[in-house]
């Protein structure tokens, strides 16, 4: 699970180790908080080398995780736990290490919560949505497709399906099946990159997709493809569904569903009826 989390507007890349239950942050990114370091990349290679000599474990604890550059692109980049992220801090004089510190134990705590609660983990997520200014009904259908993505990968890991690309084909087949346009396609149109195409969907664009994500569930569970490409094939016919549903809302409605709208203009979002 690969989050990114905010300290004073900055962004600090994370994952979350599930045997562990424990964070792990991006070295180079809590330093750029730490420090408004111009360039946190030489300042962890200066501080690495002085821990290093100095035989602190903080280095030898340092692992490297594949993370998004803001480019766009995966690399390596070094990692530490909460823990060691604590140690690290106490290498670096910064004011900004006390308020860092009691950030990092909410970080953890809120997250061990949701594990414990996973209702603590949807109702922030819905505050979270709440704050960025989304329509109500938009979030309580965001929920929803959440909910049905879930059951959705679960079933797609009961078929042997546990590689993140190949969860990235299967879900661009059923995408492409019931809009026309592949996931690159879709977020073009909507003018989007890195961010998730869902946070940029209109409420009738939520429901499709759920429609395609909830019926190819259903088709695997009922026909259980035993191979990469026979599950394609059922997410390809999950999105067929949809595509049909679609059609028949263009046709009464006379509305197209598929919108350049995103979330630049989140009351837009929440797609009504012209007499409401």
């Amino acid at each position: 699970m690969s989050n990114i989390k905010v300290f004073e507007d900055k962004k600090i890349r994370t994952e979350w180790n599930e045997k562990e239950e424990d964070w792990y942050f991006s070295v180079v990114d809590v330093i750029e908080v730490l420090t408004d370091s111009e360039n946190p990349q030489t300042y962890w290679r200066v501080l690495k080398k002085r821990l290093k000599d100095e035989g602190n474990e903080t280095v030898t604890n340092c692992n490297a995780l594949k993370m998004t550059a803001r480019d766009g692109k995966e690399r390596l980049v070094d990692v530490l736990n909460t823990k060691g992220i604590f140690r690290l801090i106490q290498s670096i004089p910064s004011k900004k290490a006390e308020p860092f510190k009691l950030w990092l134990a909410q970080v953890g705590s809120e997250r061990l919560d949701e594990i414990a609660d996973p209702q603590k983990a949807i109702d922030r997520a819905v505050e979270t949505y709440r704050q960025k200014g989304y329509p109500e009904e938009w979030i309580t259908q965001r929920m929803m497709t959440i909910k049905m993505r879930k059951e959705l990968t679960d079933e797609w890991q009961n078929r042997g399906i546990t590689k993140e690309k190949e969860y990235a084909i299967l879900t661009n087949e059923m995408t492409k099946a019931w809009s026309g346009m592949s996931v690159q396609e879709y977020k073009k149109l909507k003018g989007i990159k890195k961010e998730n195409l869902r946070d940029n969907m209109t409420n009738i664009e939520l429901v499709l997709n759920m429609l395609a994500e909830v019926t190819t569930t259903e088709m695997s569970k009922n026909q259980k493809p035993n191979s990469f490409e026979e599950n394609r094939r059922v997410a390809r016919e999950g999105g067929e569904v949809a595509k049909t549903a679609k059609n028949a809302y263009e046709q009464r409605v006379g509305k197209k569903v598929i919108s350049s709208i995103n979330a630049d203009n989140k009351n837009l979002l929440e797609v009504k009826n012209d007499d409401e």
